[in-house]
C-alpha cells in the first residue's frame, strides 16, 4: 500500500495590458499541504484471496461464471482526524471487458480471463455509521456510491450530505470481491491459467 501527498504544480503567463507584444518571462508556482496526520490503510486476510484450482468444467461454456465472493475488511486508521480518499488502481488494467471493473490479467494470444468487483458497505468512522461517496473529478465533486472502480476516489460522508467528505480518525468498511470468469468456450486450456489480479488502493490526503 502507498500513501501519497498531492502537490499541484501551476503555470501563469503574464501578459501586460494593452501590449501586443508577448511577455517575456513566466512563473511557475508550486503549492501544496504538509498534512499534520499520516493515514494508514489495511486489509484482512492480507489483502490476498486464494480461489485455489478450479476445473474448466466448472466453468459456463457460453456465460461468465461468478468462481467466488469473499468479504475482506477495508481500515484507515489515521494520527488524528483527517479528510481523505482512497484512490484504486488497476495493477492488470485493460485486461478487463469492463472499464469500471479490475481485470484478472492477459492469457496467451492476449485473451481476457476476467474481472473483480469492489463492493462497498456497513462504513463507520469513529464508532458512527457513515455513507461512503465517490468522486471522478479528484475530490472535486462527490455523490454518494457503494461500488469502487479503478480510477475512482472513494471517501465518507455523514449519511444526510453526500457531497461533503467527513473528515475520521478510524474508517472501516466492508469490502466484497466478486470474482467472474468469462465464458469458457473462448479460452485457450491447454494449460493451467493463472488468476492473476492485482490491485493498489492508495491514500489521498484531501
Amino acid at each position: 500500500m502507498r500513501k501519497s501527498l498531492n502537490i499541484a504544480i501551476t503555470t501563469l503567463l503574464l501578459a501586460g495590458a494593452g501590449q501586443a507584444m508577448a511577455a517575456s518571462s513566466i512563473d511557475l508556482g508550486v503549492r501544496g499541504l504538509i498534512t499534520p496526520s499520516a493515514c494508514t490503510p489495511s486489509l484482512s486476510g492480507g489483502g490476498v484471496i486464494d480461489h485455489g484450482k478450479i476445473s474448466i468444467k466448472d466453468l459456463n461454456l457460453t456465460e461468465p461464471t461468478l468462481i467466488g465472493t469473499h468479504q475482506l475488511t477495508l481500515g484507515v486508521n489515521c494520527e488524528g482526524s483527517t479528510a481523505l480518499a482512497l484512490h484504486s488502481i488497476d495493477n492488470r488494467v485493460g485486461s478487463s471487458v469492463y472499464d469500471d471493473r479490475y481485470g484478472l490479467g492477459f492469457i496467451a494470444g492476449g485473451q481476457r480471463l476476467g474481472h473483480y468487483t469492489l463492493g462497498l458497505s456497513n462504513a463507520i468512522a469513529d464508532n458512527v455509521a457513515v455513507q461512503t461517496i465517490g468522486s471522478d473529478d479528484q475530490g472535486d465533486t462527490w455523490y454518494k456510491h457503494d461500488f469502487m472502480k479503478p480510477g475512482r476516489y472513494t471517501s465518507i460522508a455523514t449519511q444526510d450530505d453526500a457531497t461533503l467528505v467527513l473528515p475520521a480518525k478510524d474508517l472501516v468498511i466492508d469490502l466484497r470481491v466478486d470474482t467472474v470468469i468469462y465464458r469458457a468456450d473462448n479460452l485457450n486450456v491447454d494449460y493451467e491459467l493463472p488468476i492473476d489480479g492485482s490491485a493498489t488502493l492508495e491514500v489521498k490526503y484531501l
